[in-house]
């Protein structure tokens, strides 16, 4: 910890007033925001008294903090969300959910369209869900796509495309489409997507009728698969609500450090339950539930009400635009109660698991730290990838608390290749020039992929940059697998192949190479993907892009028929490009 003197110094001046506090480590870095009814209670708690042993962790690595007064309760609670979503504090409660539930979004276009969407942030069209079922979202937007000729092309194109041809689209690209046909189809669909399937099913029973007498048992099939995707989504929730608004219930349970936080989903008087990770918190329980609920309600829309347990003493009606219930009898504190059962059956079935993947990490990085005599939570690793020198690339990839932290992913496009130790120096300067140049600081350790001579090369571009970080290397064996640890020195650091600290080198490695490889794998195949379509005559720049914006990818190009492909560009271009493209797919 900081020294006490600074520290209490800044704690004799805190105001009894709302507000936020960030706690900072050694480096300058918020590692915990916090916010209180009053400042100067809720900071000297942390430095006064015994703490619980994930708190203790927290208080062990604050060495300073600053705060930010509000006007009200209110104020500080949207200026900690907002200072947890600029900063990511390592020690703040974090929104990750085990599951990404579909939404279904029907647009308010003058031509309306239907699709699957899994963020659901915009505010001008209709969304339906979550839906416990991907599949049967999909089906679902498939099935009434196939009933409703609603618009398929999210640009539309200057002539009809195949789906008019199927009777699946009305053309809004080259007819003036009645406004009141979308209207009374989008109506339907609302209402088929809030429950009210009958009208639908019978429609298509009845074409299933038709379809057999006609002896048209392969039409007939499809119309009873599609029946049978509507009641599998349509089907009874074990539980019924009586209530038929778009209602979230969310609880929690906490035991042991770590929380769990249930949400359930009523839409229609049905309940589609949402199991949320177990987690370690450092913070208050109230304090990490509301956080998790301002950072979940960022990336998914409000709900007509919100339940949360009537323990909760914060205000979040102030905040949430839509109305907040704490129930206190009745069918809905029954409700809640449920949640919370659920709450703890997932905490009692994942805390285990949980916590000796957490206790692994935490002996993983005291290992690490004793070895190296210092103390290890931040780690960068690099692993160059090339084919005999061609698309020479670089990745990096940076491990916090021993998790993988993607946002801080780097990769590197390197120059014509030379040796390995070259390709080394060049990713170390690009890497630590930049950080120089923007004023950041080196993370605990840098560790390069290779073995001496690997250390050698990135261990000379931080002495003539100046730069003071711990440098390793990994080891590999004959069969290319972690073997040990090499420091600066040369000298193999004792790590044994069954401790947490070698699996999670093991993990580091694999890392690394994957996020290398994937990146070396994308840069050669957007050039042999170039060199094909460049070969193509009549197919200019503006027809490329016209492919490549509506297929996405070169395998859905070369799926394409000649039909297809003439929707967008001239008919001899689309035969010229399904030729080639079949030729080239011979050739592989």
């Amino acid at each position: 910890m900081a020294n006490m003197d600074k520290i209490q110094d800044k704690l004799d001046l805190l105001p009894a007033r709302p507000g936020c506090y960030m706690m900072k480590d050694k480096h300058g870095t918020i590692i915990y925001v916090g916010k209180a009814k009053k400042l100067n209670n809720r900071v000297r708690s942390y430095f006064r008294g015994v703490h619980d042993t994930k708190t203790t962790r927290l208080v062990q690595n604050i060495d300073d903090f600053e705060t930010i007064v509000t006007d009200s309760e209110k104020e500080s609670l949207i200026l900690e969300f907002n200072l947890i979503k600029k900063y990511t504090p390592k020690y703040n409660i974090m929104f990750m959910d085990d599951k990404s539930y579909p939404y279904i979004m029907l647009t308010k276009d003058k031509a309306p369209m239907l699709s699957v969407i899994r963020n659901p942030k915009r505010k001008d069209v209709y969304y339906f869900g979550p839906f416990p079922d991907a599949g049967a979202a999909h089906k679902t937007k498939d099935l009434l796509n196939k009933i409703y000729p609603l618009r398929k092309c999210r640009h539309l194109p200057s002539r009809v495309c195949l789906y008019y041809h199927l009777g699946q689209c009305l053309a809004p690209c080259v007819e003036d489409i009645d406004p009141k046909i979308y209207q009374k189809m989008a109506t339907e669909i609302r209402k088929f997507l809030n429950g009210d399937t009958k009208i639908v099913v019978d429609q298509l029973q009845q074409r299933m009728y038709a379809a057999s007498e006609k002896m048209d048992y392969e039409r007939a099939q499809e119309y009873h698969e599609l029946i049978k995707s509507i009641e599998h989504v349509a089907s009874d929730q074990h539980v019924q609500f009586s209530d038929k608004k778009d209602i979230d219930a969310f609880n929690y349970y906490y035991d042991k450090g770590y929380l769990c936080i249930q949400g359930f989903f009523i839409r229609g008087g049905k309940i589609l339950d949402r199991a949320l990770s177990v987690t370690p918190i450092y913070e208050e329980v109230e304090e990490a539930f509301v956080s998790f609920l301002m950072q979940y309600y960022q990336k998914n829309p409000y709900p007509q009400v919100l339940y949360i347990p009537k323990e909760i003493e914060t205000d979040v009606s102030e905040v949430f635009p839509c109305k907040v219930i704490k129930p206190q009898r009745g069918e809905k504190l029954r409700l809640l109660e449920m949640v919370k059962a659920n709450a703890k059956k997932s905490h009692v079935d994942k805390f285990e698991l949980v916590k000796r993947k957490d206790t692994n990490r935490n002996e993983a990085l005291d290992e690490l730290s004793k070895l190296l005599h210092k103390k290890i939570s931040t780690i960068e690793i690099y692993d160059n990838s090339h084919i005999s020198g061609a698309f020479n690339v670089s990745g990096m990839v940076v491990f916090k608390d021993g998790k993988p932290s993607k946002k801080d992913y780097r990769t590197y496009k390197l120059d014509q290749y030379i040796s390995d130790t070259d390709s080394m120096k060049e990713v170390i300067y690009r890497r630590y020039f930049r950080m120089l140049k923007e004023g950041g600081t080196p993370n605990d350790l840098l560790i390069v992929d290779g073995g001496l001579g690997q250390i050698h090369a990135a261990s000379q571009i931080l002495e003539a940059l100046d730069i003071q970080v711990t440098l390793c290397g990994l080891v590999k064996d004959d069969r290319h697998r972690t073997a040990s640890l090499m420091d600066s020195e040369g000298n193999i650091l004792p790590v044994k192949k069954d401790a947490p600290l070698f699996f999670l080198l093991t993990q580091m490695q694999d890392e690394v190479h994957r996020f290398a490889i994937t990146f070396h794998k994308k840069l050669r195949s957007k050039a042999q993907t170039k060199s094909i379509l460049d070969e193509i005559p009549g197919l200019g720049s503006v027809r490329r892009k016209k492919l490549w914006n509506h297929f996405k990818s070169m395998k859905k190009m070369k799926a394409a028929s000649v039909e297809e492909l003439s929707t967008i560009v001239p008919e001899p271009v689309a035969k010229t490009v399904y030729r080639v493209l079949h030729e080239d797919l011979k050739e592989n």
